[in-house]
C-alpha cells in the first residue's frame, strides 16, 4: 500500500512567487504543522489580498484536499492527488471548474490555476505563478 501522505511536501518552504512575465505577485509560507503531511499554506499577495489553506491526504477518500479562505471572504475547497509528478486538485466556485496544478521546477514550483465555465471543454488561466525560495 502506497502512503500519500506526503506527496506534496515538494512545496514546502518559504517562497518569493513571480507570475509568467517574471513580476514579484507575493509571498508564500507553506509548512508541516504535525508529522503527518498536512501542510498550511499563508499567502502575502503584493496587491493586499491574504488567504490561508489547509491541506491533507485524506485517506478515507483517497484524495488530497484543500480549504482555501482569504481576505476577500473567498473560499474554495478542492480535492485530488498525483498525476504525472503534479499535484493536482479541483472543485468548484464562482459557477465555474476550478483546477489548480502545482508542478515541480528545478528547485522550485510552478502554480497554475484555470477555470472552466463550460464542464472542462476550455481552460482559461487564473494564475500562473512561479515560486522560487526565499533567501
Amino acid at each position: 500500500m502506497v502512503d500519500h501522505a506526503h506527496d506534496f511536501d515538494f512545496w514546502l518552504g518559504e517562497w518569493e512567487v513571480f507570475d509568467a512575465d517574471g513580476e514579484h505577485v507575493g509571498r508564500n509560507s507553506i509548512r508541516a504543522p504535525y508529522d503527518t503531511g498536512a501542510l498550511t499554506e499563508h499567502w502575502r499577495g503584493d496587491g493586499g489580498v491574504a488567504g490561508h489553506s489547509l491541506n491533507s491526504w485524506d485517506p478515507e477518500r483517497g484524495c488530497w484536499h484543500q480549504t482555501w479562505i482569504d481576505s476577500t471572504g473567498g473560499i474554495l475547497l478542492l480535492d485530488g492527488g498525483v498525476h504525472d509528478g503534479a499535484m493536482v486538485l479541483t472543485g468548484v466556485a464562482a459557477d465555474a471548474q476550478q483546477r489548480i496544478t502545482w508542478t515541480p521546477e528545478g528547485e522550485g514550483v510552478r502554480q497554475l490555476w484555470e477555470a472552466s465555465k463550460d464542464d472542462g471543454v476550455t481552460w482559461s488561466v487564473a494564475f500562473d505563478g512561479h515560486y522560487r525560495r526565499a533567501s
